[in-house]
């Protein structure tokens, strides 16, 4: 892909702009770890399934909720959602809809006809274990990606579980190794299922003899030598201390082997690993945090005129670091995109490909986003407060933003969508609903300042390669070339037209409360 059009944009930034002007903090460049989810406490606890093809997980989430498989089923791709309600229901959100899809919840029920795969489908059940936490069931991991693997990181780590399931017949791929290596890294409870084969469960080889005839010395898990074999627990040995010499952190992980269609003792684990992950959480922040009410006056020394110069300038220049990050990782999508277009996927699979890596690249960009605006906020207002302020003023400052975004014209219709179209263009879709559309597993609700960044492709795109008259790969390779050189160029008017929103929107709170001498949110 040819270089973008930032380094243009940068020449013409002020070379005034540093983060140290005026006063300001300087936070440096962006985090070495750009992909690192920060999780609210709010988050709604969920358990993340997740497993290679043919391990059965479909019959594991159904034994589990007590339904038939048939409900779980979801177009390819697409995430199911199963939470807790008084009647069923089943709906398809898909990305360019501002309105979910509504279909059947029973099993015999046909989905609608959409124009392409949802991002994901919502189950609601009157299931009591949904009342402890929901299920989210993911693609395939064996295919995900690199940028499949990055969307199911953020959704295990937000939920707070994860339920792994595998087959007696298969091993873990060195892409689900360092997956659950990742997942080992935060504090996410892990439960490994093993599944009978397409044989049943293995069956055990005579113990390993050296060249004398004794016996060598057997692993950790394995039964006594001469002692009776159980085929299921050499099985779960043995995909145990596979995972064990790639992921030692994982010692004290459960593992269940299912041996018919209720699981109890699952059941059981995973409803105890709730109740404490929900009241950790529960204490982790205050009900009323420390702020939120009361008088919170500025400095006995307010800043000088120049604080709001400064203000300005450091918020272009973090707008400009979230910018050249999507740059380098827009270069990136490209090269896997045409790698998977000759030696991968093809032109058929081009479109689900490209738009995990779009909702990779959204999560990615709002995370920036997120991370930068807090910096901010918090440096802007502990200059003109005199120092660190509580969780709470934070929060009523951060809540006056957000109302002061739709006073200024570049603040109006943030909730937008960005959908490649069928052309290698981007077209915009405002509207929360359309935003809402594109998350695979929502969680909380928003509570950050600026509303997320979504890009998506649009219905049209799934149907032109999809087509048999369009399997050409060299047209593709260019069609990418061109589209992706589009998301970039909006994208980097997204991020700056939403830096600016929040930079005057920030201006006009602060300097109300200089000119009273009070904060007024």
């Amino acid at each position: 892909m040819k270089p973008g059009p930032l380094s243009e944009v940068d020449m013409t930034d002020d070379p005034s702009d540093h983060p140290d002007a005026a006063g300001l903090p300087s936070h440096g460049p962006l985090p070495a770890h750009p992909w690192a989810v920060e999780v609210d406490p709010d988050e709604p606890l969920a358990v993340v399934a997740a497993g290679p093809a043919g391990a059965a997980r479909r019959e594991v989430l159904a034994a589990l909720l007590g339904v038939p498989s048939g409900m779980l089923a979801t177009p390819a791709g697409s995430c199911l959602l199963v939470r807790h309600a008084r009647v069923a229901t089943r709906a398809a959100y898909v990305p360019g809809y501002r309105q979910p899809h509504s279909y059947g919840a029973d099993q015999a029920a046909a989905g609608p006809a959409l124009a392409r795969a949802p991002r994901r489908v919502e189950l609601s059940l009157p299931e009591p274990l949904l009342r402890h936490f929901a299920v989210l069931d993911t693609p395939d991991t064996d295919t995900l990606g690199v940028a499949g693997g990055r969307i199911l990181l953020d959704a295990v780590v937000r939920a707070g579980a994860l339920l792994f399931v595998i087959g007696a017949d298969q091993t873990f791929t060195a892409a689900e190794l360092h997956l659950i290596a990742e997942v080992a890294r935060s504090r996410v409870r892990v439960f490994f299922v093993v599944t009978p084969g397409a044989g049943g469960w293995a069956a055990t080889e005579p113990a390993a003899t050296d060249d004398t005839g004794v016996a060598l010395a057997s692993p950790p898990d394995a039964p006594p030598a001469g002692g009776p074999v159980d085929p299921v627990a050499v099985t779960v040995a043995a995909h145990r201390a596979t995972l064990l010499s790639a992921v030692p952190e994982l010692a004290e992980a459960d593992w269940y082997p299912v041996h018919r269609a209720e699981h109890p003792a699952l059941r059981r684990a995973l409803v105890g690993w709730s109740a404490i992950e929900g009241l950790r959480r529960a204490s982790s922040r205050p009900p009323v945090p420390p702020g939120a009410h009361g008088r919170v006056p500025v400095a006995p020394e307010p800043p000088g005129d120049d604080w709001a110069d400064g203000l300005a300038r450091q918020s272009r220049l973090r707008a400009r670091g979230i910018r050249q990050q999507l740059a380098l990782e827009l270069a990136n999508i490209h090269l896997r995109a045409v790698q998977e277009i000759v030696f991968g996927v093809g032109c058929a699979g081009l479109p689900q490909l490209l738009d995990r890596e779009l909702e990779a690249l959204s999560l990615l960009a709002t995370q920036q986003q997120d991370r930068v605006v807090r910096e901010i906020l918090d440096g802007a207002t502990a200059r003109i407060f005199g120092g660190p302020v509580a969780e709470g003023v934070r929060q009523r400052i951060g809540a006056a933003v957000r109302w002061g975004l739709a006073d200024h014209p570049s603040g109006q219709e943030l909730d937008r969508v960005l959908l490649v179209t069928g052309t290698a263009g981007v077209a915009v879709l405002p509207g929360a609903g359309a935003l809402d559309a594109l998350l695979g597993h929502p969680g909380a609700p928003r509570t950050e300042v600026l509303p997320r960044i979504g890009v998506a492709l649009s219905g049209g795109c799934w149907q032109h390669w999809r087509s048999p008259g369009n399997d050409d790969p060299n047209a593709a390779r260019s069609w990418v070339q061109r589209a992706l050189r589009e998301v970039e160029l909006e994208l980097s008017r997204e991020v700056s037209r939403r830096f600016e929103a929040f930079r005057l929107a920030l201006d006009a709170v602060l300097t109300d409360a200089l000119d009273h001498g009070i904060l007024l949110a």
